[in-house]
Parts: C-alpha cells; structure tokens; sequence
C-alpha cells in the first residue's frame, strides 16, 4: 500500500513538473482600424470583451502524437499587455503555453477570436519548444469572432510538406481547412468567409437600367468563352435572373472577394488617394461648362500640355455637387479635398509623361520627338505593347478571315508603295532575309467594326507594315486602313493604302494614320495583352490554388506571392472599370463591346504560348536555336522587351527549377501528387472550363511540366503584367502620343474637314481623336494603374524572411535574387549604349519597364510579383 502510494506521488510530480513547463510565445497582430486610422470604437469593444472574460485563445496541435493531432491546453493572448508597438498597425504580444509531452512538438494552432471585432494575424512565433526549438508560423489572415465560423481557425508552421509526406497528426486539418476554403458552392458570400469559387462574368450588366446597360454574359458558351471570376453569391437581377445583381457604387470596396485577398490597409488607404481623382466621371455633366469656350476639345497642343504644366482651373464646392457630398459619408473629407483640390486648385493637374518630358521644347515646332516615324515604330519593341509585333513572312498579309467576305484590294497597291524603301533590297528578297513586320489588327478588328463604328467611335481596322533597318530600328513603310464595304460586309472591304509624308496635307493624313494605329493598339492593349491575358487569366489560378493546394504545399508557397491582391482588383474593375457604362467603355474605342470583343479574343488564348519564348517564337520574331539562352534567337537583336524579358524568363525558371528538385526528386512523384493533380484538373476544367476540351494543356505527369507550368504562371503574374502595365502613363499619359478613341475618318478632299485638315493640321489632328474630357478621364485612369503603391513587393522579394523553415529554399530564392540584381545592373548598362537606338529613341526614353526593383510612385519600372494594380 505505501509502495502504491509512492508510485502515485512519482507520478503526480512528474505531471505537476511537466504542467509548469512553459512555451514563450510571441504574436504580430493588427488590430481593427480604417486606412490609418486608429478605430476608437473598436479598441474599447476590445477592452470591454476583455474584461468580460471573452479573450483570445490559442491551442496547440501535435505534429508527431495522434490521428488528428492531440491538441494542448488552451493560452490566452495578453490582450493588454503589448510587448513592442512595430508601426501605427501592427504590434506584438506575448503568449504562454503550459507544454504538455503528449503534445510533443506542434505543427499547427488553433485560434479562437471571443472578441466582437476581428483583428489581422501576421505570425506567431514559438520559443524553445523542447526536443525542436523555435518554431515560426507565417498566418497573414483575417481572424474574425468564432461564432462566424463552421470550423476552427487552423495556422500551420512554415513548413513545407507533399501531401503523402505530412505527419499523420495534421492530415486531418490539412484536409479540413481545404474543404472549409472550397465552400458548399450556394448562398451569398459574407466578408468573414474564407470561400474560393467559380463564377461566370454575369455581374457586368444592369439590366434594370434598360438595354443600354445590357451586355452579354461572359464565360460558359462558345460564342463567348472567358476565364471565371470568383463568386459573389449575390442575389439575381430583378429583371433578368440570369445576371447577378450588382453593388451601389459607393458600396464598390465592400464588394465580396476572401478576406484574406483584400488589399492591406496601406493599399487601401492609396488606392482610394489615387481611386479619387476618376472621380471627375461623375462630375463631367456639371463640369463641361466651367472648362473652356470649347468644353468638348482641346483647342491646341498647347492646351495639353496645361495639364501637366499649368493644369485646368475648375472651381468646384461641396454643396454644388451632390455627389460629393454623397461620398463624403464613405471617405474622410480631407483626403477627398486633397485630390479633388475643391479650393479651386488646378485638381487636373498631371505629372509630366516620361515621353513627352524631355522634348517640351520642341512641341512648339512641326516634328517632335512623339510624332516621329522612328518613335512610332520604336514603341512597337520597347513600348507599352511590345507583345503583338510579328515577322512579315508572306505578302499580301495573311488572312484568316473569309475570302468571301474580306479581301485584300490594297495588297497590290502595298507593294508598289513600299519596295521603293527596302534598302535597295526587292520584296522577295526582304521577306527571305527576315526583314519585314507587321502590326496588324485587321483581322481581329474587321469583324467588329461595323457595330464599333455605330457607336460614337469613327475608325479603321488597321495594318502597319515596317521594314529592319541595318542599324537595328524599324522603319515604317505602309498602314492599310480598311473599313466594310458600305453596302454591307458580305461585299467584302474598302481599303486605302497610306505612306510616309512630312509636309502638307500628306504629312498630316500620315500623322492621322499613325494615330488610327495607336487607336487600334491602345484598345487591344487595354483590353486583351493587358486585361484578358493577365488580370483575367490569372484569377482562375488564383482561385484553384487556394482550393486545391494546402498552405502547406511546396506549390502552394512558391505560387502564393504571385497571386496578391488579384482578386480584390479584378473585382474593384468589375464593379468600376469593365462594367456597362464603366471606365474602360468611356475610354477606349470599342465601347460598349469592349469586353464583347475580349472574349472573341480568348478564344486564340493557349496556356503554353503565354510562355516568353513560345510567344516570341510563335509571332515569328524568333527562332529555335538551341545555341542561345532559352533556346530562341531573336531577329531583331535590339528588341527590349524580349531581351531583358527573356533574362526575367531565364531568372525565374531557374528558380522554380531549384525549387521543385527540392521537393520532387521523381517524375513518379508529381503524378502520383494527388493534391497537385486535382489542383491542375480544376484549373482546366473549372477555372478556364471553356477550353477544357484543348489538346494543348500540359498533362502535368513530370517535373518537367510541372517547372514550364509554374514558370509561365509567374511570368503572367509578374513580368508580363509589369511590361503592359506601368507603361501605361509614361507612354499614354500624353493623349497624342496613344489616343485611345477617334471620331472621325479622314477627311475627303473638298469638305471643310480637309480644308481645316491643310489649314489648321494640329486641330484636325486632335479633332479627330480622343476629346478632352474622355483624355482627363483616361489619363486620370491610367495614372492610378501605373503607380507602385508603398506596400508593394517586388519579384525576387518576399513579405516576411521567413515564409519557409527550409533552408535550401531559401539559399535558393537568394540565388534567384542576386540574379535579378545583376539583371537590373545589365539593364542600365543596355539603355547606355548608344548602338541600341531601340533602347532610348528620339523621345530619349530609357526602357526600364521590365527593370525588377522601383520605389514608390509613378516610375515606369519595377516587376511586382503579382497583378495587384
């Protein structure tokens, strides 16, 4: 008996010692707050929950005990006593866990919000955990009161694991939080719902407002094919059942996308700073009578150039605008005075566009650097749209389209005009030396053009035919303008042929050409290389991964970066930008069959020619050789975009090949990677469900694939868009140089149009394309969309060092980074030699849109790692 009584009290005091062991840890939260300012009400509902007993609580799970793990005994976080304050938003607080050996080493916590307000969780750090040490957990979620929630709140430590390879204790919540995060697929989505799913573009329209504001649904038909959009679960439209019901425009920022997809609050709070100045939309009724004695134009270039040096005066009060005065209840009013200048001070003010900037002397003169051939052609290699430019491989021009109902009348005229130019080489011989392209949206355009040209837009389908020059730059030879035949399209096409000029009547019908191109590129751009082809493809992946690959995935830690902030933007431009009646259809060409025409486009999208040198091989402005790096040789040497895109290229296979051999040392193993497996049939099957039937989807059964795949999504997400994008203002921000409308056609000899045409050049010019108030309104657009934003984190960077606990990743990804960083160091040294004249041009322009790191603002450089603008 007293030996029992002995062995008892052993015990006892073995667990007695074992209970007073502690776990120090250390928790980085944000609490509640609006941009950055600090939510008074919600920290005081905080104390009150505190003090009432409704704390915050965190439990261990086992990584190494139990089947699911053995969880530990609940901690609650010291809500009130802060350790160190980091910034305005973010602070540390300390937690303490009685270690219980049955626990063992943990691999994921439970968290348990009883407070009334959710709070930002970045990371929670555990100190010298016996038998392991220091252990980190990456959160960067959302962690809203737990009655909101059907399942706990599980974080998982920064390990990496296959899904065969997972201890056995964290199968269970691995598989848990994965069906939590795929949702039942019914009801409306609330803001503290952590659901990713599929949807068909039906929110663009408003069919209440009549059929004005009718569009067609996009996605799921083969008349218009289209990547999926996340769902909203927002009820129907009243009136048509087969749209979804769209949000009060104040109400855009409350529009449904997962919490954790949200922009950061320092986003945000810039966002809305630069969101407010294309508030002048909304004003434009009211406004038109205060700019000028010719409200709907600009009177001269020098009326342009007002707004970047001088800017338009519009004296504007609260009171006289009930607008404002709407959305002052939404914004913090000095914000909103501060971009609208409502004191009367020059709010369309406009930094000065990098094209345009070191040329202002010359705008006074005939030529100026924006108007010359060679600038124009230059923009085609190493401007805002270096990506549609092809080689000329047979003349006439290949077609696509129905003999029948297209021809090509101006071919024979082409020719005659353009062999006089060709260096003394004849057109036979140019075509056999690789020395002639093209720009050429005829056949994408013809099609549409007859109800584009219903709207108020007046334009043509355009070809621009350029000849290689020994010194490397491109010479523009020819731009075919074609329009359907007016008696109707099945007669086929009207096409007029037109050649470089420089005087007279001639030069300034040549000056118009041109700018119908820039018309044409502006709005396939806008809409195709920079909406479809990034934005649009990308959410599907984005949505897939969070389905599909557990945070714990190796896949899913090498492709999460790269997929920040998408969703919130894709879904601020569905609610603003590409809606009926929205920004994009008040400001570029096609109008209200903007988004019409994109979808007619996706249906040429193929997965692996988004790939750099696929795309460039495909376009004919490359060959296979296996001598070169990546195994293309360009055929025009001096073409910026791709040879720094194909060192970017180069950069980021290399890493990703790294990466992978890390975790898959077989092809065996990414076959038999079940998670891997259904993340890429979703993706083919749901996410970009149109093309489901594509011969061309890779079949993921090696690493091979598997390295091209994940290649080809980051350079979609971070180079790609970078190199369409943040071009935007520096290149368009000046209207002449990239109008993205026109109004009219050329004129006909004879007509007072052509009369002002000889006597007035540069009023013809800008009468004939984008009007002033549209130019405000896109310039003001285009400013937003090319701005870095402060928390902006750029390629070969991470948001936190210790996103992985493997340090051969992260050797790896420092390797990756040094790489870009040497890459940066060749740009600067490329746009420094004076050989490369594609480089800088006439308008002394250095290309840097594809130069990885940029600070803050409106730079024209820097390579994000995600779509996030």
């Amino acid at each position: 008996m007293d030996q029992l009584s002995d062995d008892n009290s052993n015990k006892r005091t073995k667990h007695e010692v074992a209970e007073v062991k502690k776990i120090k840890g250390t928790v980085l939260l944000m609490k509640k707050n609006l941009l950055d300012f600090n939510d008074l009400k919600a920290k005081l509902v905080d104390r009150f929950d505190e003090i009432r007993g409704h704390k915050v609580s965190l439990q261990l799970i086992s990584a190494v005990n139990g089947d699911p793990g053995i969880l530990g005994k609940p901690a609650y976080l010291d809500w009130d006593t802060k350790i160190t304050q980091i910034t305005a938003a973010d602070e540390t607080f300390s937690v303490n866990f009685e270690w219980e050996e049955e626990v063992g080493v943990p691999g994921a916590f439970i968290i348990k919000n009883s407070h009334s307000n959710e709070f930002y969780l970045k990371t929670v750090t555990l100190e010298d955990v016996p038998g392991h040490g220091r252990i980190h957990f990456v959160c960067n979620s959302w962690v809203y009161p737990a009655e909101n929630y059907k399942k706990d709140r599980v974080f998982f430590s920064n390990q990496s694991y296959l899904p065969t390879k997972t201890p056995l204790p964290l199968r269970h919540y691995r598989q848990e939080e994965l069906q939590t995060l795929r949702g039942n697929g019914t009801g409306k989505l609330e803001e503290w719902d952590r659901v990713y799913d599929y949807e068909v573009y039906n929110d663009l329209s408003e069919p209440e407002m009549g059929t004005k504001h009718a569009r067609p649904i996009l996605g799921g038909s083969s008349e218009y094919p289209y990547p999926r959009r996340g769902r909203t679960g927002r009820p129907t439209a009243e009136t048509d059942p087969r749209h979804e019901s769209r949000l009060p425009l104040l109400k855009s920022l409350s529009i449904y996308v997962p919490r954790d997809e949200r922009f950061s609050h320092l986003k945000l709070s810039d966002v809305i700073a630069y969101g407010l100045k294309s508030v002048i939309q909304f004003l434009v009724p009211e406004a038109e009578a205060k700019l000028d004695k010719t409200p709907s134009e600009f009177d001269s270039l020098k009326d342009i150039l007002e707004l970047y040096e001088g800017g338009i005066k519009l004296p504007i009060k609260l009171p006289d605008f009930p607008f404002l005065e709407s959305i002052r209840k939404e914004i913090p009013l000095p914000i909103l005075k501060e971009i609208l200048r409502t004191d009367g001070e020059r709010p369309f003010h406009f930094p000065m566009p990098q094209v345009i900037k070191g040329m202002i002397k010359f705008l006074s003169k005939d030529k100026s650097a924006w108007r010359t051939d060679e600038e124009f052609a230059r923009e085609m290699l190493a401007g805002l749209n270096p990506v549609v430019i092809r080689l000329l491989q047979e003349f006439p021009p290949n077609s696509k389209l129905n003999p029948k109902a297209y021809n090509d009348e101006a071919s024979s005229k082409t020719k005659e005009c353009i062999e006089k130019n060709l260096e003394g080489l004849t057109l036979e011989e140019a075509l056999k030396c690789n020395k002639l392209f093209a720009l050429d949206y005829h056949d994408v355009l013809m099609p549409y053009l007859s109800r584009i040209n219903s709207t108020s837009t007046r334009t043509y389908a355009t070809r621009t035919l350029l000849f290689l020059k020994n010194d490397g730059t491109l010479k523009p030879l020819a731009i075919e303008l074609s329009l359907p035949h007016p008696d109707g399209d099945q007669l086929g096409e009207v096409s007029e042929v037109y050649t470089p000029a420089e005087h007279g009547a001639e030069g300034t019908i040549w000056q118009l050409a041109k700018a119908y191109v820039a018309v044409n590129d502006s709005g396939y751009h806008q809409l195709i290389c920079h909406w479809l082809h990034t934005h649009a493809v990308i959410e599907p992946f984005v949505i897939a991964t969070n389905r599909q690959l557990s945070v714990l995935h190796p896949i899913h830690k090498l492709l999460h970066p790269h997929f920040r902030d998408t969703m919130n933007i894709n879904a601020l431009a569905r609610q603003t930008l590409i809606n009926a009646g929205g920004l994009l259809e008040r400001t570029v060409f096609p109008a209200k069959y903007a988004m019409e025409w994109s979808a007619v486009a996706y249906k040429d999208w193929v997965f692996p020619e988004q790939a750099l040198p696929a795309d460039l091989i495909k376009r004919g402005v490359a060959v296979e050789d296996p001598k070169y790096p990546n195994g293309v040789r360009l055929l025009i040497k001096d073409y910026p975009y791709a040879v720094d895109g194909l060192e970017i290229w180069s950069a980021i296979k290399k890493w990703v090949e790294e990466y992978c051999s890390l975790y898959y040392s077989s092809d065996d193993m990414v076959e038999k990677d079940s998670e891997l497996q259904l993340w890429w049939n979703e993706i083919r099957e749901k996410g970009h469900g149109d093309k489901k039937n594509a011969s061309w989807w890779p079949e993921m059964q090696n690493l091979k694939e598997l390295v091209e795949t994940c290649t080809t999504i980051i350079w979609i997400a971070s180079a790609l868009h970078a190199a369409v994008n943040f071009g935007q203002y520096p290149y368009g921000g000046y209207i002449p140089n990239r109008p993205a409308m026109s109004r009219r056609f050329i004129p006909k000899p004879g007509s007072l149009e052509y009369d002002e045409l000889e006597s007035n050049p540069d009023k013809a010019f800008l009468e004939t394309v984008t009007p002033q108030l549209q130019s405000i309104l896109g310039i003001s657009l285009i400013e937003i969309l090319s701005r870095h934003t402060s928390d902006e984190v750029f390629l070969g960077q991470r948001d936190t060092p210790e996103w992985t606990a493997d340090e051969e990743t992260l050797d790896a990804f420092g390797r990756f980074g040094m790489k870009l960083a040497e890459i940066e160091e060749g740009i600067i040294a490329l746009n420094s030699n004076e050989n490369l004249k594609n480089r800088t041009g006439p308008a002394k322009m250095p290309y840097t849109l594809l130069f990885p790191s940029s600070d803050v603002g409106l730079t024209g450089k820097g390579i994000p790692n995600s779509v996030s603008i």
